[in-house]
């Protein structure tokens, strides 16, 4: 339970630290960017035998897809980042949670791959998922930052279908190329390619565009990093704690991080919801329950 607990966490904590970044004049992609150096790092510190990972070949397709994997982290995190600024931190953790329906359309519809015979339920929870995203977004209207830049609005649309993309393609390259016990080494070798594209990005703006990176956005991303990693690492032990059912594990983990989420947002921010909102984050719940119901029941 404890593995439980910390992936909880230390998801949160990833919300928080991002939702912070404004006050301390940290640049949210510069600081994503970072992030994964720590990754890489704390992904070479966990994995037992490094060699794996000096002797990776390269050139090969599955470390190839794995690389640029690394385009849709980097992608994915500063969606998040943008979200939890814009919008809020309820926000930005529900649209990610939620996300957990593209993965599972993915696994019906294209690769066939569900172990279990979909009922009306789990089928309505999906829906009520979407329904629960756009509750979530719904702003007052005597908003004046929404009402100019009604943009915002889109952030948390555009979060989720990245998340949801970004957890697609971890399922299948994970499953297709990567043996149960080396997803450490598959952690390592993604966010080496987010390293590559990001800082690589960030060296064509500072030439061509004269960007400045500041120190105060190097060390919140290094910082940003170790939650980054240890929230997987956890939610992995999580899995094995239960048996590797990750028809409820997830739901579950998905469920605490979003309610977690908004009590620091609220303790930490102030950040209060609006009664249609509040309305999604219940909805929220109850789709979680209802796609992995069968599961659930069957654990207790």
């Amino acid at each position: 339970m404890l593995n439980f607990i910390l992936a909880v966490l230390f998801t949160v904590s990833l919300y928080l630290i991002m939702r912070a970044f404004p006050k301390y004049k940290v640049n949210p992609l510069h600081a994503v960017i970072f992030n994964y150096y720590t990754c890489v790092g704390m992904g070479l510190a966990f994995i037992p035998d490094r060699t794996s990972y000096f002797n990776a070949d390269w050139t090969s397709t599955p470390t190839l897809l794995t690389l640029a994997l690394g385009i849709m982290f980097v992608i994915v995190f500063v969606l998040i980042g943008l979200t939890t600024t814009k919008v809020g931190v309820t926000v930005a953790s529900l649209a990610g949670n939620m996300s957990l329906v593209i993965p599972v359309l993915f696994g019906l519809f294209v690769f066939k791959n569900n172990n279990k015979d979909f009922t009306f339920w789990n089928y309505a929870g999906l829906v009520m998922a979407l329904a629960a995203l756009a509750l979530s977004t719904i702003k007052n209207e005597s908003d004046k930052s929404v009402a100019k830049s009604g943009w915002i609005l889109f952030l948390p649309v555009l979060m989720f279908v990245g998340s949801g993309t970004n957890n697609t393609l971890i399922n299948y390259i994970s499953a297709t190329f990567y043996r149960p016990d080396q997803s450490a080494l598959f952690t390592a070798i993604a966010c080496t390619g987010a390293i590559l594209v990001g800082t690589s990005f960030l060296i064509f703006k500072m030439v061509f565009a004269k960007e400045k990176v500041s120190g105060r956005s190097i060390l919140g991303g290094l910082v940003l990093g170790f939650p980054n990693f240890l929230s997987f690492y956890f939610l992995i032990g999580a899995l094995s704690d239960f048996g590797n059912s990750a028809a409820f594990v997830f739901p579950i983990y998905n469920v605490l991080s979003m309610l977690t989420s908004a009590l620091f947002a609220w303790v930490l921010f102030k950040e209060t919801l609006q009664s249609l909102n509040k309305l999604g984050l219940a909805l929220a719940v109850l789709a979680i329950f209802l796609i992995s119901y069968q599961e659930i029941l069957a654990a207790f």
